[in-house]
């Protein structure tokens, strides 16, 4: 029998007090967003922002100033911490309420961020002895230096023909947690041996709040290669490194807790940080994007969720499986209870854009951008919604953060052709706004040649408020473009799995309907601008073929040269 979504009642429960709220935590790439919500409606009644200290630690470790090589992005987890003494507190006064009214608590993450931890949690990189190494840093989601891994894992499981790897669309990523942990196994054995436990990140936040060690099933299943209760056998692992056997039982197995479900209870240690009740239920982690989706009540099959910050994640429901070409990942339960859960994704969208500002655009732009009171992403938009699809004749490849989805390949990179003296800054900035629509059309219609319906667009995330932008994706797509109705996606959804967990409604479903919003077609493509991007999208087919399906393998032998350039010059 397929699965199918079920719902009970549409209401919270009777013993829920009508001035009840729940918080909802969202751990993004550069800060954490704390969001008070009505349990009865879903109103947002107070938020508040910590930026992480460290930010991105791409370039010299903290502490000791070493440089790190090409593809590194570790985080200090102590920045966590200050979102949950800093931004809950915060959030609380901003929404006028007792914190007696908190009935509960929710977080999401960006996915896959790894923390390695002595067995009672504690990050390897506060200990003594360990801050001076950068893998004992957490690995953020973003660390593409264990490309090389990713492919071992990869190339093994075809050979063996193991049965999990169609799940992650043929291809399994840099990204996630089992590459990842090999890369440190193989570059540091001595970091490797110390680490007790290999946690998400959502799961070392839940296990700061609680008290208590469990793995979230939608982490563990969409980046932890976790499929029908099973991980990759001893085996398997052997196969790529002996040392590497033992990984699962002695590192990463851990209880699996469904989404919605209760983790545990608040700690005394962890209401002194956040100003909240002790006792209060802690719901279980969750990725930002696979959560957001309840936040627009956008669970059905057919609904596509593109989460649009740094990078965009793009998670949709179906009925069944499908093997779907370079997916991140097919889990039963992923992200609602019942449904298969679908996810792709692009590693650079706002982080591709921001690239451009903060290091190619000519500073006249930023005068006039100061001297009219605007940001220069404003100013561009504004230059560049005047042109026509293909007026600034060029055309990107939006890889400068590898492909996340459907190459599943981050030692590719951006191209951009077309350039002539002529061309200006905004032509760049719209035309990379372009190649991001593109990529979304990739993923789109990969989904659909494989039999998973996209029936409809949903855009979530900061990128929603840039109208050009999504008027683009809308001409691209040529579909219309619906927005969730909060502009706090990840954290409404974190806030909709706390409700639950506290038992205010029965399942997500249930709460989403009540607490979710979503704004439907709120951008319709137009038939003429459909009609040229159609055009392009072709040239850009070519070229993502070219570049990216092994006809050319230029982007590689670059990223390898630079490799050797980097690790000549540290030496």
């Amino acid at each position: 029998m397929e699965p199918r979504l079920t719902s009970a009642q549409h209401h919270p429960g009777s013993d829920v007090d009508a001035k009840a709220v729940v918080v909802g935590i969202d751990f993004g790439t550069l800060s954490g967003r704390a969001l008070v919500v009505r349990v009865t409606d879903g109103a947002e009644l107070g938020s508040a922002v910590q930026p992480y200290r460290n930010g991105v630690v791409d370039r010299t470790l903290p502490v000791t100033g070493e440089v790190l090589p090409p593809d590194w992005a570790l985080q200090v987890p102590d920045d966590y911490r200050d979102v949950l003494r800093r931004a809950v507190p915060e959030a609380i006064r901003a929404a006028g309420v007792d914190p007696g009214q908190v009935i509960g608590i929710g977080i999401d993450f960006t996915a896959c961020t790894m923390v390695p931890t002595t067995a009672d949690g504690t990050p390897l990189c506060e200990l003594t002895d360990y801050t001076d190494r950068p893998h004992a840093y957490p690995k953020l989601w973003r660390h593409h230096a264990a490309q090389p891994q990713a492919e071992l894992i990869t190339r093994i499981a075809a050979e063996r023909g193991e049965p999990w790897l169609s799940r992650y669309g043929g291809t399994i990523s840099s990204e996630w947690e089992f590459a990842k942990a090999l890369q440190i196994l193989q570059e540091d054995p001595t970091t490797y041996a110390a680490i007790d436990r290999w946690v998400e990140a959502a799961d070392w936040i839940v296990w700061q709040l609680t008290g208590r060690y469990t793995r979230n099933a939608c982490s563990a299943g969409y980046k932890g290669i976790l499929q029908e209760g099973r991980y990759p056998s001893p085996d398997f692992l052997s196969r790529l490194d002996p040392e590497f056997a033992g990984f699962v039982a002695d590192k990463l197995e851990q209880p699996i807790i469904g989404l919605g479900e209760r983790a545990g209870r608040l700690t005394a240690q962890a209401a002194s940080w956040t100003d909240l009740p002790v006792g209060i239920p802690v719901a279980a982690g969750n990725v930002d994007a696979h959560v957001t989706a309840a936040a627009g009540n956008a669970i059905t099959p057919g609904q596509l969720v593109a989460i649009m910050g740094t990078s965009t994640c793009h998670i949709v429901n179906g009925s069944g499986f499908f093997e779907v070409p370079g997916m991140c990942g097919a889990v039963v339960g992923g992200v609602v209870s019942g449904l298969w859960g679908y996810e792709a994704g692009q590693s650079g969208v706002g982080d591709i854009f921001a690239w451009w500002v903060d290091c190619c655009v000519p500073g006249s732009y930023r005068q006039e951008a100061d001297r009219r009171g605007i940001g220069v992403h404003e100013l561009l938009s504004e230059l560049a919604e005047q042109q026509s699809p293909g007026e600034h004749g060029l055309l990107a490849l939006d890889w400068h953060s590898g492909n996340r989805s459907v190459l599943v390949d981050h030692d590719l990179s951006g191209l951009l052709i077309g350039q002539t003296l002529a061309t200006k800054a905004e032509d760049v900035y719209r035309a990379l706004i372009e190649a991001t629509a593109y990529g979304s059309r990739m993923i789109v219609e990969a989904f659909n040649r494989s039999g998973v319906p996209v029936e409809e667009f949903v855009a979530a995330g900061g990128l929603v408020r840039n109208r050009m932008l999504m008027q683009i994706y809308a001409d691209v797509l040529g579909m219309p473009v619906s927005i969730i109705g909060s502009r706090q996606g990840p954290a409404l959804g974190s806030a909709i799995h706390a409700a639950v967990a506290a038992g205010a409604y029965p399942d997500v479903p249930a709460a989403a309907s009540v607490m979710g919003r979503l704004d439907k077609s709120v951008y319709v493509p137009d038939p003429e601008r459909a009609a040229r991007y159609d055009e392009l999208y072709s040239e850009y087919v070519q070229l993502h073929d070219y570049f990216g399906r092994g006809q050319n393998l230029v982007m590689h032998r670059l990223k390898d040269i630079r490799r050797r350039a980097r690790k000549g010059r540290a030496a």
